[in-house]
């Protein structure tokens, strides 16, 4: 898997203190220029681990989203979706780690060629750190190389 700091992703940085002064993070955010409009395609999840995101959450950020946008891109011809990441998300960019920190994943570890499952205790731009339990009840930590990560997804409960 690899890791690219999200601040690459195009006006993200522009974006993602808006997004997150909502009480959210911005997840993702594409753009693709469509028959001279500009289709905008933003995913957001909670600050909070345990709470999900609704439509009226994601209204809250297209509402303010939209008009910085227009503004960023010099058009006020956008097509905008706002989402959630999805029960079942497959995390694409190892950067998306830190923003799902407390949250429960499953990671292809080519190592041991299985899924290992746990709760992401930490990410930095090398590795990520899950909190794993045994069948005994104890929690252990492992350390995961994205080099040795095939693919990742959430944990769907």
């Amino acid at each position: 898997m690899e890791y690219s700091s999200l601040d690459n992703i195009a006006h993200y940085k522009d974006c993602a203190p808006l997004v997150k002064g909502l009480g959210f993070e911005l997840v993702d955010l594409k753009e693709v220029p469509q028959h001279g409009a500009v289709h905008v395609t933003v995913v957001i999840c909670s600050t909070d681990v345990n709470a999900s995101i609704g439509v009226n959450d994601c209204a809250k950020v297209h509402r303010s989203l939209l008009a910085r946008l227009e503004v960023l891109l010099n058009t006020d011809n956008i097509y905008m979706e706002v989402t959630s990441p999805g029960m079942e998300r497959n995390i694409k960019n190892a950067a998306e780690f830190a923003l799902f920190k407390g949250r429960e994943v499953r990671v292809w570890d080519k190592n041991v060629t299985d899924w290992v499952g746990g709760e992401i205790v930490s990410s930095d731009t090398e590795s990520v750190t899950l909190k794993i339990g045994s069948e005994e009840g104890e929690t252990s930590e492992k350390k995961i190389l994205y080099a040795d990560i095939a693919k990742a997804k959430f944990i769907h409960l």
